[in-house]
């Protein structure tokens, strides 16, 4: 999410300001797909195989950790999803809404990583016109593709909503704030969250407008679990400011984890990443 140069300003104002065509100028960035999913003989079972093009190679004892399947969203796109088992007694599962310009190739190392130390297994998915998923990345189409994996994630695997931790880190805030405000979870983690698409483009706006793209801002009010909010101070795609907003509209929001020196993307290097999800985890949510 870059600020918009002044042809791509008149384009905005000079053509209908559609939520759709604001969203793909402002939002999407999907990369070359970093993995497949290879069928089994009866078609049925599906694993993992990543391209050159994925950063990190996996040893065939993190293989046998990730389950992968296609499921299929109201809009008709088909997405991949894979469940991460990381720890066998995990008493919560989080559900990954990742960031721009990753697949779940590229993301599924990180999520190894995080659940072992959190104790948490992870479940994820690519959005429409990501990875291997079928159809083209729009606004509608992400909240479809949240919707399709929570149902997937509670229909296959059996899993209770209470057990549940929606998290969602930078452009992957918008789907895991529509699906909290409609649906009660064990927790919300709002990782670099973004308020609005116009408010990213336009720092200055103040009003959600009627063509506004990602409208989180007017959502997460409607969120009834509790919220945990993450933000490097120093963010220089979406601007510290969204991740106070966000923090100060949320019902139940606990104590946020403000990165002091943390830009956009390596927030994850700071130790105090991983002390608060822990603490958030193992205390917070048990009291």
């Amino acid at each position: 999410m870059n600020g918009l140069s002044c042809n791509e300003l008149c384009c905005l104002f000079c053509c209908p300001p559609f939520p759709s065509r604001i969203a793909a100028k402002l939002a999407f960035l999907p990369p070359e797909a970093t993995y497949s999913f290879v069928s089994d003989e009866t078609g049925n079972k599906y694993t993992l195989h990543l391209t050159e093009k994925a950063e990190w190679q996996y040893s065939q004892r993190e293989l046998d950790c990730i389950e992968v399947f296609m499921t299929r969203t109201s809009r008709g796109n088909r997405i991949p999803c894979a469940m991460v088992r990381c720890c066998p007694n995990a008493k919560y599962t989080l559900l990954f809404s990742h960031g721009n310009a990753v697949d779940l190739g590229q993301m599924t190392s990180f999520y190894i990583g995080l659940g072992s130390r959190i104790n948490c297994n992870i479940f994820s998915y690519d959005y429409s016109g990501y990875g291997r998923a079928s159809g083209k990345p729009s606004e509608k189409n992400m909240y479809a593709d949240v919707e399709a994996a929570w149902q997937a994630l509670r229909a296959r695997y059996g899993i209770s909503p209470e057990n549940i931790i929606l998290y969602g880190q930078s452009i992957g805030t918008v789907p895991t704030v529509d699906l909290a405000s409609r649906y009660e979870v064990g927790a919300v983690i709002l990782h670099s969250a973004l308020t609005s698409g116009m408010r990213v483009a336009f720092p200055q706006t103040k009003r959600t407008w009627f063509f506004d793209a990602f409208p989180s801002i007017d959502k997460v009010s409607k969120i009834t679990s509790p919220v945990l909010v993450i933000h490097g101070t120093d963010d220089e795609v979406i601007d510290f400011s969204h991740g106070l907003a966000i923090y100060e509209r949320c019902p139940r929001a606990v104590e946020p984890l403000w990165v002091e020196g943390a830009g956009h993307n390596d927030v994850e290097l700071f130790g105090q990443y991983l002390e608060r999800l822990k603490q958030f985890i193992t205390m917070e949510l048990v009291n």
